[in-house]
């Protein structure tokens, strides 16, 4: 498989318009989090010779999608990005293509802080190309978060943490480490895709590393290896 064959196709998470959706002092709102990171990893990955789309670059939303109802304008987001992934995959073929949407998690409704905290990945329901890709991405974070994983130990003596919380959020019961959900992006897309969900957007602890440099960096370098990875094994 040649780079200029193959297509990465990369999903920014939400509209500025979407309610909630950001941590409870505001320093850190889901939407520009994920577009900075996404724009980061399209640009590392366009340097080594890849070929990247993003589905949604702009943050508000088009007059297709715009509705008073945010409910309304939520579906047809959702509807809107799986068509662009999936015109995509008619012209490239759905192997020649991979979807990978970079999100922050959240434990609460973003009132205030909680202590959850961890970084995950989901596919949808079933055995498919998508947990391959997956267990690359985990491969890359467990390299990549190392320091965010001593990180959380050491916060979990403040309190930070609750003692439950573990740097990779895992579900190993078939065998491999990614969650299972039919997220809409996940269910309706042809090729292979996995949601990212990078750490939580309302523990205190998680936003003070995901806005660091350190923080920034890992999590745009954990998806171009774990990218690269899937890719170089084909």
């Amino acid at each position: 498989m040649t780079k200029q064959n193959f297509l990465i196709i990369l999903g920014t998470a939400h509209l500025a318009t979407t309610p909630g959706k950001c941590s409870p002092d505001k320093s850190l709102c889901e939407y520009q989090y994920s577009r900075s990171r996404i724009n980061g990893i399209a640009g590392k990955l366009k340097k080594l010779g890849y070929n990247v789309v993003i589905d949604m670059v702009d943050s508000h939303p088009n007059a297709s999608i715009k509705s008073s109802s945010p409910k309304t304008e939520q579906s047809r987001e959702l509807q809107y990005r799986c068509k662009v992934v999936n015109d995509l995959c008619k012209r490239y073929g759905n192997s020649n293509c991979i979807y990978v949407s970079l999100h922050v998690d959240a434990a609460g409704s973003g009132s205030q802080w909680m202590n959850a905290g961890g970084w995950t990945a989901y596919t949808s329901k079933g055995k498919t190309k998508a947990d391959t890709l997956a267990e690359c991405l985990y491969d890359a974070a467990e390299v990549h978060l190392k320091s965010y994983a001593a990180y959380m130990e050491e916060r979990k003596k403040l309190g930070m943490y609750s003692k439950a919380q573990k740097p990779f959020r895992t579900d190993t019961t078939d065998g491999d480490r990614d969650k299972e959900v039919d997220f809409y992006v996940l269910a309706h897309t042809a090729c292979p895709a996995v949601l990212t969900e990078n750490l939580f957007q309302d523990s205190k602890a998680d936003v003070d590393f995901l806005l660091s440099n350190e923080g920034k960096e890992a999590i745009e370098n954990l998806h171009v290896d774990g990218i690269r990875k899937y890719i170089d094994a084909l």
